[in-house]
């Protein structure tokens, strides 16, 4: 579903199978979406990972020149 997710323009979703990659989809690529896979996470996990997602947020840093670049190509396949 990610992979589907991110032909959309301006969005960024990450598949997350573990708290870390919750955590620094968030926090790294400021990821809207979080999708997971339904024969990989069970229901725990799941609600610990969305736990995990909802309390990181993005942390700007040495991240933040990478998301500006993925923004601006997102900006010029927008209108497209």
């Amino acid at each position: 579903m990610s992979i589907v997710a991110n032909k959309v323009p301006g969005v960024r979703a990450a598949c997350c199978h573990d708290v870390y990659s919750a955590q620094r989809a968030r926090k790294s690529n400021d990821a809207q979406i979080m999708t997971m896979g339904s024969e990989i996470v069970g229901y725990a996990l799941a609600r610990e990972l969305v736990d995990a997602w909802m309390a990181s947020e993005f942390a700007g840093g040495r991240s933040k020149p990478k998301v500006d670049l993925i923004n601006e190509i997102d900006n010029k396949y927008k209108n497209r």
